[in-house]
């Protein structure tokens, strides 16, 4: 029979190369699983991570597997098998990670994604998450990377970073008008699904000190729908909880889909796409403090600059405290509840080393984490106030000024 990952590869394989209708046809007269090319087809059917066989673990095993879940997103049905429950799961991919038999994998959204690339009448944009940087090789910069995307079918490629400037803004602004107090706090980070879902419901009497904000990759996604009416939105990053974010009811008409960037190298390896080799198409202007939202310690970082340029005179300043891995996020927060933290910045990221540690990242998190610092460092701008091309896309959206952020701000505002 063929397996799941078999049937991804000749499905994502025959999109690319425009003859899917013709594939299916052939696959249906052969012996697979149905499950699994229902998933394919329609992933927003399901949970951001899917079982793909009948689990081979003892009881034992199984009851351990259900308690990998900080979110109870797991359970057994009548087989005996887990199943994942799609209201509750955040993408975390503990679960994947703790399968013994190898059930568990991170749901495709790569087939849907190409068909409204192929098919849609309105611009398609790629939004790239700040982790992006020499993923793909150290050879390909963002032009060509954005040139490769457009050779694809997208309209175009838009660094999520600019956003995270825009964010980074808002973060800022917010410190400065809620922490008046040495006892005040504010817990950050916005761009990660997984923290704020632990914070919602874990820790949700500590919601109050979260600003609402959304993430980079709603506020790219919302910005360009305004610009673009009927644009077409795909975010693409190292992360399987943005596929679960991007469900969530009130930031569901931001992005369209969500890719990681294993499933969109397997679009360009398909396509035989020599990223190194393609012309370069430079737009982005983001500032060093929206690139390094990729690593930990980024967000407290480029908050803390923006706090004191736009409140230079200002004696409360950030004082962060970071972590990074859901262990370390729990800990952090218990010794907050504990009274055994004086920080009034708290930055919390799911993954070890921030984005650059997200479980689709193709590189190492270490050197994911150098080469950001160094795209940040190459950045002709060092916080986003200095950045004339934030100032014209805020005014753009209708921001007459930067304080507007807070005033008068639906697209960058979430509701909690």
């Amino acid at each position: 029979m063929t397996t799941f990952n078999e049937l991804y590869e000749r499905l994502v394989k025959a999109s690319v190369e425009n003859r899917e209708p013709q594939e299916l046809e052939k696959i249906r007269e052969q012996e697979f699983d149905p499950h699994h090319l229902d998933c394919l087809l329609n992933p927003e059917k399901y949970a951001p991570v899917l079982r793909i066989g009948e689990c081979a673990c003892s009881d034992s095993e199984k009851a351990a597997c259900e308690g990998k879940c900080l979110f109870d997103a797991l359970y057994r049905d009548e087989k005996g098998n887990v199943q994942i429950n799609k209201d509750l799961c955040v993408g975390c991919s503990e679960c994947i990670e703790s399968c013994q038999a190898k059930k568990l994998t991170a749901s495709r959204d790569i087939l849907p994604a190409l068909a409204a690339v192929h098919e849609a009448k309105a611009p398609v944009y790629a939004m790239i998450a700040p982790a992006f940087i020499s993923q793909f090789s150290k050879d390909v910069t963002p032009g060509k990377l954005r040139t490769a995307f457009k050779m694809l079918g997208f309209a175009g490629m838009v660094e999520v970073a600019l956003f995270a400037d825009i964010l980074t803004l808002k973060e800022a602004l917010e410190f400065n008008k809620n922490i008046v107090k040495e006892t005040d706090f504010q817990l950050t980070s916005c761009c990660c699904p997984m923290w704020i879902a632990m914070i919602r419901k874990v820790y949700h009497e500590l919601m109050p000190h979260v600003p609402g904000a959304v993430s980079p990759m709603a506020a790219c996604g919302r910005a360009i729908k305004v610009l673009h009416p009927d644009a077409l939105t795909v975010f693409i990053g190292p992360c399987i909880a943005k596929k679960a974010e991007a469900r969530e009811p009130d930031v569901s008409e931001s992005t369209d889909f969500v890719l990681t960037f294993q499933e969109i190298q397997d679009v360009f390896e398909f396509a035989n796409l020599n990223l190194a080799e393609l012309p370069e198409d430079e737009r982005d202007h983001s500032s060093r403090a929206g690139r390094i939202y990729a690593r930990s310690g980024g967000v407290s970082e480029a908050v803390q600059s923006a706090s004191k340029r736009l409140s230079p005179d200002r004696k409360i300043t950030v004082h962060a405290y970071q972590a990074d891995g859901v262990p370390a996020c729990k800990a952090m927060i218990n010794d907050l509840l504990a009274g055994k933290i004086n920080a009034n910045f708290l930055e919390g990221m799911g993954c070890v080393g921030g984005c650059v540690g997200g479980p689709k990242a193709l590189i190492p998190r270490e050197e994911g984490r150098e080469n950001v610092n160094q795209y940040g460092e190459e950045a002709a701008y060092q916080t986003p106030i200095d950045n004339p091309y934030v100032i014209e896309l805020l005014h753009r959206l209708g921001f007459d000024t930067v304080e507007s952020l807070i005033e008068n701000s639906d697209i960058f505002t979430r509701k909690f």
